[in-house]
């Protein structure tokens, strides 16, 4: 089979769908998936774009292509490419896939309605977020009414739907219609990618947390739902401890105010974008991971399987509708507050900072749910039998038709798929 993935951005771009998808792409060529993806340039100021310099698709190749379409910036979170439909159309020449993999929210991927040669391929879609019609940012609610139609038209289409966690799915009004069609697989990670950290990294991260007993981290965008504020509410009533929220973003100054209004400057700091490595050294030294966020746009939570990664416990906000809940309660690996509530978030964190003993018990459960439930071979199995299910028919009466006609073999046929309107 050869999947083409239709993305937002790919690594180096730092982001947990990125990641993810990095992670499932290899995973897939163990269940004989040949797959590409095409994603936005993450450099804007590279305006050609990147064609993957790689060997032709019947050359047997390992490599996993990334076409890489010119992006100009983003608005409302929406990557701007106007040239998108031109790469969707000379990818899929260049690649020649039997099924598109289209990852949502994406207003791009919506070129797969207007693209012939698109239409003509069987789809999946992989939901992994609602628009949420946001009480926060309020600019969303407008745009998702813009957006809801182009949405729909795209999972009228589709073969099937993958969402992320059963919460989630049933919570979601977007994809009410189509449950029929929806299909729970879980995001997964590759703890290999992410190597232990060397003594430098250590040593950076040991720099950060200083001297303070209490380690607590939190990873994501400075953004509107993410609850940073809570946590920095949290931490004023959190002695001997040290928190660290790791990102970049638009409300950086925001809670930077927040942080010296309450007095905080010594306990919580804003260290910025880290490198992956530093990263990775934060995780693997904190005492507890925190994920604060606010409402459903924190769809899943991948950083909880980073978590996992380092066999550390987590606190999340138990957020309706939202699958960093139940990745919680899958795993067993943490405590679940109250979204947006500072005294019950304080509570949870100061029961971990003394009990160590159950520190320990919550990250080995993590360990384990890394290993078992949440690894990206079983996301990666489940995905790619999705695949033959969706094509088995095509494939079918390709295969009659060809004995009908008296032509050998299957061939290449998908490409000549009627998608049904």
């Amino acid at each position: 089979m050869r999947v083409l993935h239709i993305g937002k951005y790919y690594p180096p771009f730092a982001g947990g769908i990125e990641h993810f998808l990095a992670d499932l792409l290899p995973a897939l060529g163990m269940h004989d998936v040949a797959a590409a993806a095409l994603v936005h340039d993450e450099q804007p100021r590279r305006w050609s774009g990147q064609w993957p310099s790689i060997p032709a698709p019947t050359a047997g190749r390992k490599e996993i292509p990334i076409y890489r379409a010119p992006c100009f910036g983003r608005l409302l979170y929406a990557p701007i490419s106007p040239a998108f439909p031109v790469w969707l159309r000379r990818t899929i020449r260049d690649f020649h896939p039997d099924l598109l993999h289209l990852h949502l929210p994406n207003t791009s991927a919506f070129w797969a309605l207007a693209v012939p040669t698109a239409r003509r391929l069987p789809w999946i879609v992989h939901w992994h977020a609602d628009v949420v019609a946001s009480t926060i940012d309020r600019r969303l609610a407008l745009a998702y009414r813009l957006y809801r139609p182009f949405e729909q038209r795209l999972l009228a289409a589709s073969r099937a739907v993958i969402a992320t966690s059963p919460p989630y799915l049933e919570a979601s009004t977007a994809l009410a219609t189509w449950r029929e069609r929806c299909h729970i697989v879980p995001l997964g990670l590759n703890p290999a990618r992410i190597a232990d950290p060397d003594p430098a990294a250590r040593t950076r991260a040991e720099s950060l947390w200083g001297t303070t007993g209490f380690r607590v981290l939190a990873i994501g965008r400075l953004t509107y739902y993410k609850g940073h504020d809570v946590l920095i509410r949290a931490a004023a009533s959190l002695e001997n401890s040290r928190v660290l929220i790791v990102g970049t973003g638009e409300h950086r100054e925001r809670l930077t105010a927040l942080i010296q209004s309450a007095g905080l400057g010594e306990r919580v700091q804003l260290p910025g974008f880290q490198p992956e490595a530093d990263l990775n050294a934060l995780l693997a030294s904190c005492d507890v991971l925190c994920l604060p966020s606010l409402e459903r746009t924190e769809a899943f939570g991948l950083v909880l399987l980073e978590a996992m990664r380092f066999g550390k416990p987590v606190v999340v906000s138990d957020i309706p509708g939202s699958g960093a809940g139940w990745v919680t309660r899958q795993a067993g690996h943490g405590l679940l507050v109250p979204p947006g509530d500072a005294a019950p978030l304080a509570a949870a964190l100061r029961a971990l900072q003394h009990d160590s003993d159950r520190r320990r018990t919550l990250g080995q459960a993590g360990t384990a749910a890394l290993r078992e439930q949440f690894g990206i071979e079983p996301v990666a199995a489940a995905v790619a039998a999705l695949y033959r299910r969706v094509l088995a028919p095509a494939r079918s009466s390709l295969l009659l038709s060809s004995r009908e006609s008296g032509v050998g073999g299957e061939g290449r046929g998908m490409k000549h798929y009627q998608h049904p309107e």
